[in-house]
């Protein structure tokens, strides 16, 4: 490399000044640690003539001595700075005794630039050499020039700069000081490990004392024999009543009072009643719209019956009072007569069972017997000429579902129980158990219903299929049914013969479908006629819908509707909407059991909080 120039030069001035005398002015300055001295000699720039101001011999020798001296003071120096510097930083890490070093060359830059200094008189002339001392440094293999690097290709000047940088970031993050932190303050948490001495166990010593009762042992040490476990009773929340009759005792009023005699007394009057006209003619749809129309629904014709939700419901064949028959989860039975005012006094609620009342009917050949059916295996018969529920048939190990009269008087009834069994009974039979039981190919029965024309036939709702029985072929094995119905695709709720030919069979499934079949013809297959969708998603809380038949009207069907607002639709049997009754404030709930009277145009609702609805002209 060739020679630059030094750092420390002549300052120059374009001045004129005459000098009448040179003189040398001594002046002691340090450097890196070492003592230089340095000459002052004043001169004119006007006289200034190259050859003519020299400096003496001796200080020409001094001033050479001086600057080997001053190369080599100044060589050893560097060396041992960035020695003293870079040795324990390399130790730690090499990028940043990199960043130390370019840090110890700003430093003795900035040492070097203290020595330059302005004088209008004075020249400073240094017999020290920064400049050769650097360049035979970098000709001996050490470190560059450390004001500018210089002898360093850019890339390594570029990496000794990012190393610098990178060095300076990580040194302000103070890794090594957080560290050091976390460190004594997972020191500090953790807890010092002690273990627990264990007790020594005395050889000689006595044990505890145990119970000799607990060990089941006697005084003697002879083991006693094992006492054997009494059964613990469970009380039934739902225990059965006694068998027998039971008499008609009111849950919401006093018995002996007269009121509740005279209510007894209507009942049986009222059955005793018939109606003249025992033809039956089917109306038009346009009569019967406009009969439908003319119903409507008040304050004064809901009222709560029973506890809880309503299972089943059943209309007095009355003409002149109406008379309304519902009954609850709960086991109760509540009766209500409309005509009665004020209609808190027409309403009494009777207990003949223990569990849900699912099936109701009034007697056809004596309206003063209302027949009910329970889950608690039980079948009653109210009489109310003397005020008791009779019992007609009872069996404790079985449950009921629904029943149905085999014959026009009411002397047989067919009776199906939830584990898919039926029972055939007779009134006139004494005692209360069944004439014949019969076990069907069905899982469980919901409902049972009879021919109303040829009453030996009888249809069953199981769990996914329907079957048509003849009760003259049944056997106490398994009876096989003359007719499968297996169109469902899920759960069945109810299925029903039209009431006055039978020539129709309604069905309603838990997918949201209400079904028509043909069933004019028994045979071996019943065409299906029509499917109406309709919403029978009812939830856990509410009674299942099923779909009846208007007694008046066989073409047309009556079901309860989730829609809002509330309200109790009726279709025909082709599929085609008839009526819809709304309430409004009065028809807040949905009726999920409705029933039409066979002769008027009034219809009966009953909802999961025990209310009746009455819709009426």
């Amino acid at each position: 490399m060739g020679e630059k120039a030094c750092p420390f030069r002549v300052n120059e001035y374009k001045e004129n000044q005459n000098i009448a005398c040179v003189s040398l002015r001594p002046v002691q300055t340090t450097v890196l640690g070492k003592t230089a001295k340095v000459y002052l000699v004043p001169f004119s720039l006007s006289n200034y003539k190259p050859d003519k101001l020299k400096r003496p011999k001796s200080l020409l020798d001094k001033n050479s001595n001086n600057e080997v001296a001053c190369k080599k003071c100044k060589k050893a120096e560097i060396k041992k700075t960035c020695r003293r510097i870079l040795t324990p930083k390399m130790e730690a890490t090499s990028s940043k005794a990199e960043s130390t070093l370019q840090k110890s060359s700003l430093d003795v830059h900035a040492e070097s630039n203290k020595w330059q200094y302005k004088n209008t008189s004075d020249t400073v002339i240094l017999s020290a050499d920064t400049e050769s001392s650097q360049d035979g440094d970098s000709d001996e293999g050490t470190t560059p020039g450390m004001d500018d690097f210089s002898g360093l290709s850019p890339y390594e000047k570029k990496r000794l700069k990012n190393i610098s940088e990178n060095a300076n970031f990580f040194a302000s993050l103070q890794l090594s000081e957080s560290a050091a932190r976390l460190r004594e303050m997972i020191k500090k948490r953790q807890p010092p490990e002690s273990k627990r001495k264990k007790p020594k166990k005395k050889e000689n010593g006595t044990g505890c004392r145990r119970s000799m009762r607990l060990l089941k042992v006697d005084p003697s040490g002879v083991s006693l024999p094992a006492t054997p476990t009494q059964p613990i009773l469970v009380a039934d929340e739902n225990p059965l009543l006694p068998p027998g009759p039971l008499e008609m005792t009111s849950e919401n009023r006093d018995d002996n009072s007269e009121l509740f005699k005279g209510f007894l007394q209507t009942w049986a009057e009222v059955s005793k009643t018939r109606s003249k006209n025992t033809e039956k003619e089917l109306s038009s749809i346009k009569n019967y719209k406009a009969n439908l129309n003319g119903m409507i629904i008040s304050e004064d014709t809901v009222y709560k019956v029973t506890k809880g939700p309503i299972f089943s419901v059943a209309l007095h064949p009355s003409e002149i009072r109406t008379l309304v028959a519902a009954g609850a989860r709960s086991g109760q039975v509540g009766l209500w007569d409309l005509t009665h005012q004020p209609k808190e006094d027409g309403v009494y609620s009777f207990q003949p069972h223990s569990q849900p009342v699912s099936c109701l009917y009034f007697s056809p050949a004596n309206p003063a017997h209302l027949l009910s059916l329970s889950y608690d295996g039980t079948l009653r018969c109210g009489d109310f000429s003397r005020a008791v529920f009779e019992e007609v048939y009872r069996d404790e190990g079985s449950s009921f579902s629904s029943f149905d009269f085999l014959a026009e008087d009411a002397s047989t009834l067919i009776v199906g129980h939830w584990d898919g069994s039926m029972s055939l009974v007779d009134r006139r039979t004494p005692g209360t158990s069944c004439e014949k039981l019969i076990n069907s190919s069905l899982s469980k029965i919901r409902t049972v219903h009879v021919h109303p024309v040829h009453r030996q036939y009888f249809i069953t709702a199981g769990l996914r299929d329907i079957h048509i029985y003849d009760a003259r072929c049944l056997k106490p094995n398994r009876s096989q049914p003359l007719i499968s119905l297996t169109e469902h695709t899920k759960s069945i709720a109810s299925a029903y013969f039209s009431p006055l030919t039978g020539n129709r069979v309604v069905t309603t499934c838990a997918d949201c479908k209400l079904r028509i079949f043909d069933s004019s013809c028994i045979s071996s297959k019943i065409p299906l006629l029509t499917t109406i969708r309709h919403n029978t998603i009812t939830g856990r809380w509410l009674t299942r819908f099923q779909a009846v038949w208007d007694p008046k009207q066989e073409d047309c069907i009556i079901v309860g509707s989730m829609a809002h607002p509330r309200r109790v639709e009726i279709f025909h049997e082709r599929g085609k909407w008839v009526h819809s009754f709304l309430g409004g404030e009065c028809l807040a709930s949905v009726c999920s059991i409705n029933a039409m009277h066979p002769t008027r145009y009034i219809l009966a609702g009953g909802n999961s909080s025990g209310r009746i609805h009455v819709f009426m002209n």
